[in-house]
């Protein structure tokens, strides 16, 4: 089965590339199941209610997240209803939602989805390490085929992570830093890993954000308004080929397509 993990989908622009892009890719891969990062996907900061459908409606069927779900208030009421969201799995346990579960792909194929979350140069929430073994324990009962987004600063952590659950789970995709990464590969173990798969949206931009005020921050160090970029979008992710039997990765393809205007 084919598996498209889209990268962090950043503001207006992010969702254009997802609706334009990502229907095509389902008729060239042949896709079963469609994971997408949203943190972003609100004006670059978080996500909503009516962002969560957009997305859906443009064949998007798990939407993962991370440190920036928490920007828009109006998240806690639906996390705990919408089926297709997750939060990182090692956020303390009275935090709503949740970091994992099995959805159904083309097929009736179970595929279980874990969000998870590093703590190096980010919140001190509980260790992803220990975190994963636990809610593994629970996913393997129901399928073979797992998807982590590891949403993490550190490129170490994420390298970590992925030879830690290498031979436990079929994919190991990196999130966060907005920068797709060239190391796309199948650990020994059989797990496909990158440590970034990117960002979904403008490329003409410092990860997403009009350039002037990025710089001015860097520059001054003032409180400064970031407002997404609209330049240049791009739909990046990675395509993983994954043995249903078995959950190993058969073959990881790394995306950065161009949004034609």
């Amino acid at each position: 089965m084919n598996i498209l993990f889209i990268a962090d989908i950043v503001g207006k622009p992010g969702r254009r590339a997802v609706a334009e892009i990502v229907p095509h890719l389902i008729s060239q891969y042949k896709l079963q199941l469609c994971i997408a990062n949203g943190e972003n996907a609100a004006g670059g900061f978080g996500i909503t209610e009516r962002v969560i459908r957009e997305l859906c409606k443009s064949g998007v069927d798990v939407i993962t997240s991370g440190n920036h779900l928490w920007d828009r208030r109006e998240i806690f009421d639906i996390l705990d209803q919408d089926p297709c969201l997750l939060r990182p799995a090692n956020y303390p346990p009275q935090v709503p939602g949740r970091g994992s579960s099995v959805f159904r792909a083309l097929g009736d194929v179970p595929v279980g989805v874990l969000n998870l979350q590093g703590r190096v140069f980010m919140q001190e929430i509980d260790c992803p390490f220990r975190v994963a073994d636990r809610e593994l324990e629970t996913l393997r009962k129901l399928t073979k085929v797992i998807v982590v987004d590891m949403h993490a600063e550190a490129t170490s952590e994420k390298v970590a992570m992925g030879y830690y659950l290498d031979g436990q789970v079929s994919a190991v995709i990196g999130t966060h830093t907005h920068v797709q990464t060239a190391d796309a590969c199948i650990l020994p173990g059989g797990t496909a890993y990158i440590t970034d798969a990117g960002m979904t949206g403008p490329h003409d931009s410092i990860i997403g954000i009009k350039k002037k005020a990025i710089l001015r921050r860097f520059l001054t160090q003032l409180p400064t308004r970031f407002e997404t970029a609209t330049g240049d979008i791009k739909l990046c992710g990675v395509v993983v080929g994954v043995d249903e039997d078995t959950g190993k990765a058969k073959a990881v393809h790394r995306l950065r397509i161009n949004l034609r205007d």
